[in-house]
């Protein structure tokens, strides 16, 4: 199907739309460094809930998912703990009021309240950098090739050679319409600071929604009328391995399976458990989903936020992938998957199924919110790595009596650093998988450690965290090279093994942190965990000084935060196969869940 006129136009009208927002929001995100950071910490926290889930409705994330559910059935609803997407419940309870009451601008600036000024924090606050420009330039280049091989199947370079003054050889062509849409993307993230972005992102929202609607439709209707051919076990979500056979309908399938070398289902599923919660609990890496909870109003409106990305995002997002996996099964045989080496690329189910199912101008709509989810996903991530550039390396060490104006052009300038660095990393990922592997298995897992002991026991110090972070990373590195045909998520426990190995070592190489800043970062975060020595210091001054006692409490609300999230996932891929009975289970579990969080978690935010 070819582009027609119409769709064109949606897609015009959509991009001349966010230009407008970032011209209108410019001279509010010129102001001051916190307006254009953080939006002057004045943006309900509805709105950022929603513009964190437009962020996470990436277009990478999208193809991938949908290739997930077409291989692997309901048991998909699973493998996005790899990130783990639970963390936003661990946010919701609890660790996003901790890290909003801290009123910091970055989580690099955030160490200065837990560890001081001294040599150790110093070292920790040139290691978050690091690592989160690191990973902000992952993402981007992530977001980059998902959408250059989208875009392509819609406007093949046959029709652009013509009007260009270069040629592009074929492996290169997903690059170039990358760079394309990342430069309108740059142009409302720049000049708009955070508040460009967040009201770019609620029209974004409101696209994708309209879209995820229609696919869904379009899905569930095929499911009715067409002839749908799945393995055995594709429709259980508990029972069974994920190494299904699909030798009898589409053997490629089975290729795809043990490249993904995820193994059998139960070992698989404990150790994305294991990893997933010690990840969640070192709270959010420093990237655009730290940058939304410290723009919040408040620490209750930080958590509200974070529970509203998971209301949002996962039945709107699912009911997308889900329509898309039924009319990519119901409709394999009409489907093109070949990609420029002939062989078969399961990444392209997404676009093709669009290319050959969706309507004249629903089809610019769609083609208009999935270009939005990578502007989304591409300008919070940029905003981050902007605001570490700016807040913790050129204010901080280089110009810290910085002019309004010099603060302005300084972000302009290290936002198109960042975009020219990232564009240069796409150009040599392979592909989506690779990058996506890299980022949530490996670095992330350099990073769990420290960020856990951060929170919860007072001895750690900046020397601690330093070399825990370096002996983390070091060992993200090396042993990916050591073990190279063991799946990332495997790797997890021995990066998390070196990581401590690092934080304990360093802790203990150097003083403690002095009394005084623990005690105003215990009195101001209030976590629980090891602070014993801390909180007697603070009540022999202060005997009405209460600790945190709600342990027990926020471990409540967490599971019962992860099974309301996960059948938020689980409801949509059930309705668009009309699977009837497992619907009404799905939401008597649901409201149950919804019932005891009102009364265990949202009743309890203000207190």
């Amino acid at each position: 199907m070819k582009l027609h006129t119409i769709d064109i136009l949606i897609i015009l009208l959509y991009l001349i739309t966010i230009i407008i927002i970032g011209l209108v929001l410019r001279k509010r995100a010129q102001k001051s460094k916190e307006d254009y950071l953080l939006g002057g910490k004045s943006i309900p926290w509805y709105l950022l809930g929603l513009s964190n889930a437009s962020g996470m409705f990436d277009i990478s994330g999208t193809i991938w998912l949908v290739t997930l559910m077409f291989v692997y059935g309901i048991k998909s609803a699973w493998i996005p703990w790899l990130w783990p997407v639970f963390n936003q419940i661990f946010l919701m309870v609890y660790l996003s009021k901790w890290l909003r009451r801290s009123n910091a601008t970055t989580g690099a600036e955030w160490i200065g309240t837990r560890f001081g000024f001294g040599k150790g924090s110093k070292l920790s606050h040139i290691i978050v950098v690091l690592f989160a420009l690191v990973v902000c330039l992952g993402y981007l280049a992530y977001g980059f090739i998902g959408l250059g091989k989208f875009i392509e199947v819609f406007i093949p370079w046959e029709m652009v050679s013509n009007y260009v003054p270069f040629s592009i050889s074929s492996e290169y062509v997903p690059h170039f319409y990358g760079t394309i849409f990342t430069l309108f993307a740059v142009f409302y993230s720049l000049l708009g600071g955070m508040s460009g972005i967040v009201w770019a992102d609620v029209v974004q929202f409101a696209i994708m929604a309209v879209a995820a609607f229609v696919i869904g439709y379009l899905g569930w209707e095929a499911v009715g009328t067409g002839t749908l051919s799945v393995p055995d076990g594709w429709m259980n979500p508990f029972i069974g391995e994920l190494s299904m056979d699909w030798s009898r309908i589409i053997p490629q399938v089975n290729e795809r399976i043990k490249s993904d070398g995820f193994g059998v289902f139960s070992t698989f599923l404990f150790m994305m458990l294991f990893k997933g919660i010690l990840v969640s609990v070192a709270g959010p890496a420093p990237t655009y989903d730290m940058q939304k909870i410290l723009s919040t109003k408040s620490p209750a409106e930080a958590s509200k936020m974070s529970g509203f990305v998971s209301v949002i995002l996962m039945p709107i997002r699912y009911l997308m992938i889900a329509g898309f996996a039924a009319l990519a099964l119901v409709y394999y045989e009409k489907l093109d998957l070949l990609n420029a080496s002939s062989a078969i690329d399961f990444e392209l189910l997404l676009p093709t199924a669009i290319n050959e199912f969706v309507p004249v101008g629903l089809l610019g709509l769609l083609l208009a919110g999935l270009i939005a989810a990578f502007m989304s996903t591409f300008a919070g991530t940029l905003n981050a790595a902007q605001a570490y550039l700016v807040n913790d390396i050129y204010l901080k060490y280089k110009n810290p009596n910085a002019t309004a104006n010099q603060i302005k052009n300084m972000n302009y300038l290290t936002g198109i650093l960042v975009v020219a660095i990232s564009i240069v990393l796409g150009f040599f990922a392979e592909d989506v998988n690779s990058v996506l592997n890299i980022i949530v298995s490996v670095l992330y897992g350099s990073y769990v450690g420290a960020n856990i002991l951060k929170w919860h026991w007072w001895r750690f110090n900046g020397e601690g965290f330093f070399w825990g972070m370096v002996t983390g990373l070091a060992a993200a590195y090396f042993v990916p090279i050591l073990f190279p045909d063991v799946n990332a998520l495997y790797l997890f426990p021995l990066l998390l093994i070196c990581s401590l190995i690092g934080c304990i070592v360093g802790t203990f190489s150097a003083p403690p942190t002095e009394d005084k800043i623990l005690m105003e970062f215990y009195k101001n975060v209030r976590p629980w965990g090891f602070w014993k020595p801390i909180y007697d210091k603070i009540h022999s001054e202060n005997p009405d000084f209460k600790r945190n006692e709600n342990l027990g409490l926020d471990i409540f609300n967490v599971v019962i935060g992860i099974i309301a999230q996960t059948t938020l996932v689980i409801l949509p891929m059930y309705l668009i196969f009309r699977q009837s009975t497992p619907i009404y289970i799905t939401l008597v579990i649901l409201v149950l869940c919804i019932l005891l969080l009102k009364k265990y978690w949202w009743n309890k935010l203000e207190e």
